[in-house]
């Protein structure tokens, strides 16, 4: 067992949180990495929702509850903090923390992780093979 699956109470509802596209491959690659996420975590209790369409950030919420989570954790599948996660979603989250009764905590997009300059590494790697 990683140390990843020992610092998430499994009380803990977790919501993979993209901003949507039209094109439903790009949606199905969210929920994919989501899927893997929650298998390599071990969260019992998770979620994939979007911005931009369904299911929305209420629906995966109001599931996470009815399955027994006590508070939310949304990881924005965005790149940057750029205006939905500065201007959107504090509002989503604030209305949802009122109609739910529970706390909502949000991470920081994916910029700034360590890994993003490996991936990029990985990736000049393989087109240039």
């Amino acid at each position: 067992m990683g140390a990843d699956k020992m610092t998430i109470d499994r009380s803990v509802g977790i919501v993979v949180f993209g901003h949507g596209s039209s094109v439903a491959s790009a949606n199905d690659a969210v929920r994919t990495v989501a899927e893997s996420a929650a298998k390599m975590a071990g969260w019992p209790l998770y979620q994939t929702a979007f911005l931009e369409c369904d299911p929305k950030l209420e629906a995966a919420v109001g599931k996470l509850v009815e399955a027994g989570a006590r508070e939310v954790l949304v990881l924005p599948y965005f790149l940057t903090l750029g205006i939905h996660l500065q201007r959107d979603l504090p509002k989503i989250v604030e209305s949802l923390e009122r109609e739910f009764g529970l706390p909502i905590r949000v991470t920081p997009p994916l910029d700034g992780h360590p890994d993003l300059g490996k991936m990029l590494v990985d990736r000049a790697t393989q087109a240039s093979r």
